[in-house]
């Protein structure tokens, strides 16, 4: 049975909806969940609902915040939710950690006690995007706002690999956000990078601007931590925008309002493709483990699909298949 850390405290709405999505995803198979936080507060949450027999608790009693500076954090709090997960996997006691409490704590709780794969220089967060035919994998989403070419060339690497391995995507397109699709566009950095990549052993297809990236023309799209969050973040925001904005014009006439009502069930599928709560989590590649950043607004239903997202990444060994290709 493959069993999952869930730090039961990080995040906006710990531990009442880290708690309902971890019994939620109790009822998967070949799942046992372990929560790590504050053990009398966890009973309490847990008590004798449903599925609550398949949730293991491991006291932490104390919280890694979200504001805190995630180095420090992590170093003064040994005992902390977050770190004590970290610690299970380190254990061979999980099989996996997810999270939704302060990023950048996560990443140095990871670091610290999981370790790198060997060969890889930085790990990388990588996140699906919603697209017009499916589906983006965009890494580095923040982990590194500095990047040097080779680690880009790595993260287009474990990004081919995981989109192969777990998605089920044959012989994945990389593509290297740039400005343009010319070799000598970007800066420096982008110009080595695609130098790099054209030898690299990725199906690599040139630059991609940002606009084709909600078309699906490429499956993998590689670029630095500090590029990638505010790439992320505008989608996000635009995103929730526009479905605003078309609830707006729906209120305007009797015709929208009749419109909008025929095309409903439209909507609804659009509002699911485009919920981050529905993708779960982002995988922190290059860690030697699966850990699953979610986001910290994450509900009850974001905090299911991170375990799943988790469980997947176990099931599909995309962390060993990472390891064997780096070492060759």
């Amino acid at each position: 049975m493959l069993r999952i850390a869930v730090d039961a405290f990080g995040g906006d709405y710990a531990p009442e909806q880290i708690v309902e999505g971890a019994l939620l995803a109790a009822e998967l198979d070949n799942v046992q969940i372990i929560l790590t936080g504050d053990e009398r507060r966890l009973k309490a949450l847990v008590g004798g609902k449903a599925g609550g027999s398949r949730l293991e608790i491991v006291h932490a009693p104390d919280v890694v915040h979200m504001d805190e500076e995630p180095v420090a954090a992590v170093r003064a709090k040994p005992d902390s939710s977050l770190v004590q997960g970290a610690k299970l996997v380190r254990q061979g006691q999980a099989q996996a950690l997810v999270s939704a409490g302060n990023t950048g704590a996560t990443l140095a709780a990871a670091l610290f006690n999981i370790g790198r794969i060997k060969g890889v220089e930085r790990p990388a967060i990588s996140t699906i995007m919603p697209t017009a035919t499916g589906f983006t994998l965009l890494l580095d989403v923040g982990a590194n706002a500095d990047c040097r070419p080779n680690q880009l060339v790595q993260f287009a690497q474990m990004g081919s690999i995981y989109a192969s391995e777990v998605l089920k995507v044959h012989s994945p397109r990389v593509g290297l956000l740039n400005v343009g699709h010319e070799p000598g566009k970007g800066n420096q950095l982008a110009k080595e990078v695609y130098t790099l990549l054209q030898d690299a052993a990725v199906n690599f297809i040139g630059n991609v601007e940002g606009r084709e990236i909600p078309a699906g023309h490429v499956d993998v799209v590689v670029c630095d931590g500090f590029v990638g969050n505010i790439v992320l973040k505008f989608a996000e925001g635009l995103g929730s925008t526009l479905l605003g904005m078309i609830k707006e014009e729906a209120k305007r006439s009797l015709v929208a309002t009749a419109g909008a009502l025929l095309m409903k069930p439209g909507f609804r599928r659009i509002k699911k493709r485009m919920d981050p709560n529905e993708y779960g989590g982002a995988p922190l590649l290059g860690i030697n483990g699966v850990v699953i950043i979610a986001h910290g607004g994450s509900n009850a239903k974001a905090i299911y699909n991170a375990i799943r997202v988790a469980r997947e990444g176990v099931q599909n060994r995309y962390v060993e298949i990472i390891a064997e290709r780096m070492a060759t």
